[in-house]
């Protein structure tokens, strides 16, 4: 049975978005039709590299084109809300990169409108769907090596501060917590759950974005995950299960296509290489066309509940450090 080719779309065309189309190309089935950016030079060049049907200079003109099935929005994180709501007016099923939304509020609206218009809408998480990751939240759900007892998980690469670069763009929501820290806070979310508590410390540029955040998660077991994220410094980037019988190591570049190490407190560890072939965006693509092709409005893996707790976990560590982008 011939699958139906899926036109997509993309608005906002930096960098995220050259590797979100690269990916694009290496799945059967879909087309990318349109791009748009607030400049015309930039979407023809895009469309030219891509080979995207059309190229807009607004989102607007994007949204309105009844060609289009689904849309990548891959804008700066205070501008996704305005973005998803835009195109699920229009009802063009929506995958909106992470954060989500700068705020629980925000999130709620994308997500009643989405109920509303009765909408295909998941955030692009795209970590949750590698087959690395898949394969480390088996192990931990069939306790290999027995009860987590700890989780250590870092993001953290160096860049000189530069307030034009979106990055360090506290308007749009730069620094370190929701552009890179929300990738340790996933780990823990996704792995151990809601914590009883949170304690956090920042670290913060002349222009009030955050530079380093330092967390830990405290369980009802007295479980604890350590987390961090830092714009100061490249870290090791390892997430760590430290387990009764032994550890779970995703190596470096844990939320990005990696490999996992199995090191039993006894006995021989294991590297486990998964074979990547393309950057990794490939498969939450593939997850979002299947969705949409079977006519679902909601992700059984990134779920609408589980993108609502990690953006209140998101607000909770921002209010313990001060971090305020109103």
């Amino acid at each position: 049975m011939t699958k139906k080719t899926i036109n997509w779309g993309i608005i906002g065309l930096g960098n995220i978005a050259h590797k979100f189309a690269t990916d694009l190309l290496t799945v059967k089935s879909v087309n990318l039709y349109a791009v748009a950016s607030r400049n015309q030079q930039k979407a023809d060049k895009f469309a030219s590299k891509f080979n995207a049907q059309k190229a807009y200079d607004s989102y607007e003109a994007l949204a309105k084109d009844k060609n289009i099935d689904a849309v990548y929005i891959a804008t700066p994180h205070a501008l996704h809300k305005e973005n998803t709501l835009l195109c699920l007016d229009q009802g063009i099923a929506v995958l909106c990169e992470k954060p989500f939304a700068m705020n629980s509020e925000e999130v709620a609206e994308m997500v009643a409108k989405a109920k509303e218009e009765n909408v295909l809408l998941m955030e692009a998480l795209w970590t949750y769907f590698l087959p690395h990751y898949q394969y480390v939240l088996k192990a931990l759900q069939d306790k290999i090596y027995g009860q987590v007892l700890k989780l250590e998980a870092d993001f953290g690469f160096y860049r000189a501060f530069d307030n034009s670069k979106r990055l360090f763009n506290k308007s749009l929501g730069g620094g370190s917590l929701l552009d890179i820290g929300i990738y340790p806070i996933f780990s823990g979310l996704s792995t151990l759950g809601t914590p009883t508590s949170i304690e956090a410390s920042a670290t913060f540029f002349e222009n009030g974005a955050d530079s380093t955040c330092t967390m830990e998660f405290e369980y009802e077991n007295g479980v604890k995950a350590h987390l961090k994220s830092t714009l100061l410094e490249d870290t090791p980037t390892e997430a760590i299960f430290y387990c009764e019988k032994g550890s779970i190591k995703i190596n470096g570049g844990w939320f990005s296509p990696s490999t996992v190490t199995l090191i039993p407190n006894e006995g021989t560890e294991e590297t486990i290489d998964f074979g990547y072939k393309t950057i990794g965006y490939s498969f939450e693509i593939e997850h979002f066309n299947n969705l949409l092709r079977e006519g679902k409005t909601e992700s059984d893996v990134m779920t609408f509940a589980f993108s609502e707790e990690l953006i209140a976990t998101l607000d909770a560590v921002r209010k313990i450090i001060n971090l305020d982008y109103s």
